[in-house]
């Protein structure tokens, strides 16, 4: 099969305006293609297809898909390159559509960005269907051509970082337990000899006095995991490392302040942090990027019993300060609160952690963007750039002074786990919870709970659990290294 697209008529004759590479191919055809295309109707809308079988006898099938405007770029109003995004889309699109004749193998133009079209191609096509009998014909997507071979290996990279993450996200919470999730990272760094990967038992955790976490973990029968992951790409393996946390509960029932079962099962993915954080670390050695990361990621489950933590406990976190647990289904901020104190123990360039921390978070910003809490912002603007490029955006939320009085005015002990006026501003009283656990001036805050799963709202990406924004994450830190560099 091949992919090929075209371009958003300028002129009201509606010419079709070819990619280079849908040109050549007309011109291999004898024009067939062009004349096809206009004998078709109306020219082609931003992605949406026509197939043509039989024009060439190398590509039994070729799928034409609209691009929309030729040169889109930055949409300032959407905060992404809009270019990007459209070529991720219709090459999405495309490859479904190869996949839908069952052919296995696919060329697929690279429209001008062969890394934007390698995502779509591969992000595109992913599916998690492990443990089904009957699965979807599996399709390879290569690139049409030659020129730009790095390019789409760079693409190829970041997406297959992101589908990681929503493998491990997608599966169910009986394959993917706290240690069967250590051992998935393990396995997929083992091959790179400037990674180490230690994944810490309970008793370990014990003696760091990560009592909050710990707290969380007694609820569940599975053992509670600290892994921690060393990427060492830097000159110098002494450089002060990006440090990345991430909330990793592999499933969350709430505790004794149950959860209603309605949607529940989703919350086999209650650990996104952990898996885009990981994920990111693995996409990063992928790349080689020079820069050094450490990657911390607090493993266990939330479970209701007769160990459980009840609602008015009070835990002591890592840096001794006590926590009155009011809801035991404000647990993740448990986990991060002790990951985060040991996190200052690495010297970190910048410290980011990411969560699927509250519901309230979805319903601020929906599946749009990440809500960013930062104390920095130079790390804003890292990770905003960063978010243009990817097409997976961040967007700042507040960390007033307003929301810490919340958390810090706490009957019995040092701060709340809930903001006292409950659900109001429940994203930003959970980030100033967290900031509590911080001393470093390089921080921020991913609550990704909005952006867990998606239905149709990324048109690349199916339906399921959606892996972001594990791609901004590594193209913050590409960033990074380009800075550490100049």
């Amino acid at each position: 099969g091949l992919v090929l697209g075209v371009y958003s008529s300028e002129k009201d004759d509606g010419a079709a305006q070819f990619t280079s590479a849908g040109d050549a191919f007309d011109k291999l055809v004898s024009g067939k293609l062009r004349a096809l295309l206009s004998l078709c109707g109306p020219p082609l809308k931003k992605g949406k297809t026509r197939i043509f079988h039989g024009l060439h006898q190398d590509f039994p099938s070729v799928v034409v898909v609209g691009l929309g405007k030729k040169n889109a770029g930055i949409n300032e109003q959407e905060n992404w390159n809009e270019g990007k995004e459209n070529i991720r889309t219709a090459v999405a699109v495309g490859c479904r559509q190869i996949q839908d004749l069952e052919i296995p193998c696919v060329e697929v133009d690279p429209c001008g960005d062969a890394q934007a079209a390698a995502e779509g191609a591969v992000l595109g096509l992913h599916e998690y269907n492990e443990l089904k009998q009957k699965k979807k014909p599996v399709v390879t997507p290569q690139l049409h051509g030659s020129a730009e071979s790095e390019a789409w290996q760079k693409g190829v990279i970041y997406a297959e970082g992101q589908n990681l993450a929503r493998y491990l996200m997608e599966a169910p919470a009986n394959y993917i337990t706290p240690i069967k999730f250590a051992e998935h990272i393990e396995q997929k760094l083992r091959s790179f000899s400037n990674v180490k990967v230690h994944i810490r038992p309970e008793s370990w955790i014990t003696t760091q006095e990560m009592g909050a976490f710990l707290s969380v973990a007694k609820g569940s029968a599975e053992p509670p995991i600290f892994l921690e992951i060393h990427y060492l790409g830097g000159a110098n393996t002494d450089d002060s490392p990006l440090v990345f946390v991430g909330k990793g509960v592999t499933f969350d029932s709430g505790g004794i302040s149950l959860k209603p079962s309605s949607g529940m099962d989703a919350m086999r993915a209650d650990m996104g942090g952990a898996a885009t954080v990981c994920s990111a670390i693995v996409t990063a050695a992928a790349l080689n990027l020079p820069l050094n990361i450490i990657g911390l990621a607090p493993l266990c489950e939330n479970m209701p019993s007769g160990k459980a933590n009840k609602p008015g406990d009070v835990v002591r976190a890592k840096n001794g300060k006590t926590v009155q647990v009011d809801n035991t289904d404000a647990e993740g901020r448990l986990l991060l609160a002790d990951a985060l104190c040991y996190a200052h123990s690495f010297n970190a360039r910048a410290i980011v952690n990411a969560a699927t921390l509250t519901g309230a978070m979805d319903v601020a910003l929906g599946s749009a963007a990440t809500g960013v809490f930062t104390n920095s912002s130079w790390l804003w603007t890292h990770l905003y750039e960063a978010s243009i490029l990817t097409g997976d955006r961040v967007w700042r939320m507040p960390l007033f002074e307003h929301y810490t009085k919340q958390v810090t005015d706490c009957p019995l002990a040092d701060v709340s786990n809930i903001g006292k006026y409950s659900r109001a501003g429940g994203a930003c009283t959970a980030a100033a919870f967290l900031k509590e656990f911080v001393t470093a001036s390089h921080w921020a805050h991913l609550d990704i709970a909005g952006v867990m799963s998606n239905k149709d709202e990324v048109p690349y990406l199916r339906k399921g659990m959606a892996g972001r924004p594990t791609r901004t994450l590594v193209e913050f830190a590409a960033r990074l290294s380009q800075d550490s560099h100049n």
